[in-house]
Parts: structure tokens; sequence; C-alpha cells
């Protein structure tokens, strides 16, 4: 389903101001986009996935730069090819090196609750429990960080070792599939 395109342009002018619903609106409209697109370069479910939120943790990094006179789509999915040539370039090398840099955080103001917050806190804890072992194990793992152990972006960034954009996007994408198993049954 193609989004019109003044209403695209109007949330990518919100995410530029920091907007979360905007963030969330472009994450959720291009998702399919993206993950399609690295699965069939990949053919693994699970890199597909990392170069996914990847992609997503750049774009909004970066989301400033975009330029409007060409597409939202066709700019994330080069954006994409380039963090899959990356992750090539880290798998070839297997050294790990542990230089740790500083690294410029696109800060994705919180707005307060979202439709998926608002259906998660309303489950029962047990339940949603049950719910959150059905996701995968990284977001999982993402979810009881933030909610169970109210850690902050900038501390799951260090605990999972990963650029706090990563992490912002991991949670959205966790929210996200959350809710749809909640609101399934």
């Amino acid at each position: 389903m193609e989004i019109a395109e003044t209403i695209l342009k109007a949330y990518i002018q919100k995410a530029k101001l920091g907007n979360q619903v905007a963030f969330n609106f472009l994450l959720n409209s291009f998702w399919n986009d993206v993950y399609g697109f690295q699965l069939k370069r990949v053919q693994n479910e699970n890199d597909a996935e990392d170069i996914t939120i990847q992609t997503f943790s750049k774009a909004f990094d970066k989301i400033d730069t975009f330029d409007e006179q060409y597409k939202f789509k066709t700019w994330l999915i080069t954006i994409s090819k380039n963090v899959h040539i990356d992750f090539l370039r880290k798998r070839k090398k297997l050294i790990e090196t542990t230089e740790e840099q500083e690294e410029e955080v696109y800060q994705i103001i919180d707005d307060g609750p979202t439709p998926e917050d608002k259906i998660i806190t309303e489950q029962n804890l047990a339940k949603l429990l049950r719910d959150i072992k059905k996701l995968k194990p990284h977001y999982q793992e993402v979810i009881n960080l933030r909610y169970f152990q109210e850690l902050s972006y900038k501390e799951i960034s260090a605990q999972l070792q990963e650029p706090m954009n990563n992490v912002k996007v991991k949670l959205l994408r966790a929210k996200k599939l959350l809710a749809e198993i909640i609101q399934k049954q």
C-alpha cells in the first residue's frame, strides 16, 4: 500500500523535529520494505532483522539530511545497502576492536505513552510475561531491560554493547510486535 506523498512528507517533517509518533509511523510504514529487501539479499531472518534495525537507526540519526526531491523508500534502501556492506565487512574481519567511540545520537523525543504502550500496560502481568515470551529473544531482552529493570536507553545501550539508536529502534519494533500479539487474543 503506497502512502500518499503529502502525508509522508508531513511525517518526515515531524520526524526531522524529533516527533516520536512520526518515527513510529515511518518505522511501521517501511519496515516490511527494508526487511524484505534484506531478506532476499542475506537469506537469513536474524541477519535481515539486524540490518533492518541498523538501517532505521542510521536513517533516524540522519533524517535531517533527507532530500525530499527523492523517494523516502529509495533513501532507506540505499542506507540499507550500505549497512549490508558494512555488515559483510565486519563479518570478514572477525577481529574485535575495542575502541569505543562516543557517537552523536539523534534524540527521539518521548511524547508520552504510545498506543502500543497503553495496550501493553492494560494486560495483567502473568499474561504479559507469557506474551513477551512469544517474541524473539533479542526483543524479549530489550523489553525486559526497559520495562522490568527500568534501565535508560543509555544503560541498555551499554549493557547490550549496541548503539543507542539500535536500542531505540529495537524497542519500537518490540513494542509493536508485542501489541500485535496482545490484540490477536
